[in-house]
């Protein structure tokens, strides 16, 4: 299958580079490019998008607006979105889990890593591994105030008690960053068994990929930061 791409950012010459980099595999093709986050929305619409390379900072509706609008939109459910971050160590990145981003690279990754970064996020899975970023979600996640807790969803609190016990254990080791191997190791399943409870917790708490699934163990307090 095709992975069709959508570029969306505000500098021309950097369209252009990714267009190059991401029509050179045989497996993806650009679909179309944004400049602003309101093309980016319209576009994924009508080009029927599987991802969006999204860039924050843009004129008009920014990368993280037109991530929350995507993420709202039944229509465009199957889209996955990764933010292009030109600092990956700030805030933006906790929100642009929050708001619907399946991962985060930044602009100066190197071209191999965008690629696998579409793949990943095409795939349903999200880009978290690397413990530095695992740590630093946690932290901004701990640091969340009173009125962006109002932001929250209630009820992924509620449809979280309508996970089994399995379920639950599935989702803290996600929260953890471990892949579906190495939670079938520690948890004495199959690989297999392990992908239907994440699917089964992703349906009933309402989570886009796995990125979401870390998101709400955060902030439901399934798991709690790590205070070093």
């Amino acid at each position: 299958m095709t992975i069709r791409v959508l570029l969306a950012d505000d500098q021309a010459l950097l369209r252009s580079a990714f267009r190059v980099l991401v029509d050179s595999e045989p497996d993806m093709e650009v679909v179309g490019e944004a400049s602003d986050g309101a093309e980016a929305v319209r576009l994924a619409r009508e080009r029927d998008a599987d991802v969006v390379l999204m860039d924050i900072r843009m004129p008009g509706t920014d990368g993280l607006a037109a991530t929350r609008l995507i993420g709202a939109d039944p229509a465009l459910a199957h889209v996955r979105v990764v933010i292009l971050t030109t600092f990956e160590v700030d805030d933006y990145v906790v929100q642009s889990l929050r708001a619907g981003a399946s991962g985060f690279l930044g602009k100066g990754s190197e071209p191999d890593e965008l690629l696998n970064a579409i793949r990943v996020a095409a795939g349903g899975e999200a880009l978290l591994s690397p413990a530095a970023t695992k740590g630093l979600i946690a932290r901004f996640l701990a640091q969340q105030d009173t009125a962006e807790a109002a932001d929250r969803d209630p009820a992924r609190s509620e449809r979280l008690g309508t996970l089994t016990v399995r379920e639950r254990e599935v989702l803290v080791q996600v929260a953890g960053g471990h892949s579906n191997d190495e939670i079938a190791e520690r948890l004495k399943v199959s690989p297999l068994t392990v992908k239907t409870h994440v699917n089964r917790a992703m349906a009933k708490l309402g989570a886009r990929d796995r990125a979401q699934l870390v998101v709400i163990a955060y902030e439901t307090g399934l798991v709690r930061p790590r205070v070093d």
